[in-house]
This record gives C-alpha cells, structure tokens and sequence, in this order.
C-alpha cells in the first residue's frame, strides 16, 4: 500500500524557518514528479511547489517564489520543502502530492487526477 507521511510541521514565530519533509513507502516515486499543497481555514487547497523526479526542474506558487525550495532523495524515496522568512498567511496545513509519472502538469493542475497519491498534511502555524 501506497503511503506519504508529512513531518515536520510545528509552531513558528514570522521570518523563522521551518523544512516539512514527506516520506514515501510501499512503492518508489522516483521516476515521478512530486509536489506541495496548502489549505488555510475555510480556504481551498492550493499548489505550493512541485519537482521533477531528477529535481532539476521545480515549480513555484508566486505566494511562495524566493522564500520555500523544493528538493528530494531519490535513495530515501523523500521530497523536501524548505520554508524560510514564514509570514503569518503560511499558516496552513501542507499536504505532500506524488504521482509515480513525472508529469508535474497533471500534478499541478489537477488536484482529483486519480493518480496523484496524497498525504495526510502537517500543520503550520505561524504567529506574529
């Protein structure tokens, strides 16, 4: 059985930093794209950040450019997301994404594809 486990979430005061990292087991997503969503109270779930299975290309959401960096180990079956400078509208639970394809655009792009395997989501709480 398929597996993502989020860890890493926590409390944080604004402009500190905090690295999520999402495990995978039960099958390799090393040939595939893997990625970061966020849902806040009473808002949608959005894309953070996605990543290639080589990790050399990446994708950002704008709200996130210049302060997060998606990375992974391949050997560890683990996709990061490095979180720095956090304001208080981060504040969300983070849900880690994988598909066992490296199409980052159905990952992106569609969050029902049923091929897209999801976590259970950490939180962050950012406060003033």
């Amino acid at each position: 059985q398929v597996q993502l486990v989020e860890s890493g979430g926590g409390l944080v005061q604004a402009g500190g930093s905090l690295r999520l990292s999402c495990a995978a087991s039960g099958r390799t997503f090393s040939s595939g794209a893997m990625g970061w969503f966020r849902q806040a109270p009473g808002k949608e779930r959005e894309f953070v950040a996605a990543i290639n299975w080589s990790g050399i290309n990446t994708d950002y959401a704008d709200s996130v450019k210049g302060r997060c960096t998606i990375s992974r180990d391949n050997a560890k079956n683990t996709v990061y997301l490095e979180m720095n400078s956090l304001k208080p509208e981060d504040t969300a639970v983070y849900y880690c994404t994988a598909r066992f394809d490296n199409n980052m655009h159905a990952l992106v792009a569609s969050m029902s594809d049923k091929s897209n395997y999801w976590g259970q989501g950490t939180q962050v709480t950012v406060s003033l």
